[in-house]
């Protein structure tokens, strides 16, 4: 009922905003309704860096709890494609590794920072026929979530300019096929902006 009066409210003022800023409203209330997927980042720092620095990602070997195992490198996988659009000099780690590992290749490589993630927390839930017959649990029902943290490090001082947590959850006309790593590339593209200042959360 909240989100049907939300979403009238926005139809009715669609004669004040073009029709751009009134699709992005509906989005943003049936996302924040449950309707749709839906994220939340909390960054601990304010900081901003230059479009031309030279970014390394990484993701750590750590497997999530929640009973869900995502591909081992999605992160740093879904974090290249959502970087790259905003910093021209960006490269991946090819598999998961340790901090220390990302680090060294990161020099190696000229970066200025290295973007070091995990997937903190991953709740597949049940979504489709298939993952019924795998699990048939009732209170398996319902729609994925997950958790991922970020580490933004300096590689000539190792000092750690920002961290960030991302919590996703999936929406209920969206839930179904979806896993939660498909639920992580539009908040991390969005972290990117924010790292640029543009569209700051």
């Amino acid at each position: 009922m909240r989100s049907l009066v939300l979403l009238l409210a926005v139809l009715a003022l669609g004669g004040c905003m073009n029709v751009s800023d009134m699709a992005e409203g509906t989005r943003y209330h049936m996302s924040d309704a449950g309707l749709l997927d839906h994220s939340d980042s909390r960054r601990v720092n304010n900081f901003r860096i230059q479009p031309d620095s030279f970014i390394y990602i990484a993701q750590g070997a750590f497997a999530p709890p929640g009973g869900s195992y995502p591909r081992p490198n999605v992160v740093a996988e879904e974090a290249f494609k959502g970087f790259v659009e905003y910093f021209p000099m960006v490269r991946r780690a090819r598999a998961p590794e340790g901090l220390d590992q990302a680090m060294g290749e990161a020099r190696d490589a000229g970066a200025h920072y290295l973007l070091y993630t995990r997937f903190a927390k991953a709740d597949d839930r049940i979504g489709n026929s298939d993952e019924w017959l795998d699990q048939e649990y009732v209170d398996r029902l319902g729609i994925d979530g997950g958790v991922i943290q970020i580490m933004l490090i300096e590689t000539s001082t190792q000092y750690l300019i920002d961290t960030a947590r991302i919590k996703s959850r999936g929406g209920l006309l969206t839930f179904h096929d979806n896993k939660p790593e498909d639920l992580i590339g539009p908040p991390l593209a969005q972290y990117a902006r924010s790292l640029l200042g543009v569209g700051d959360q």
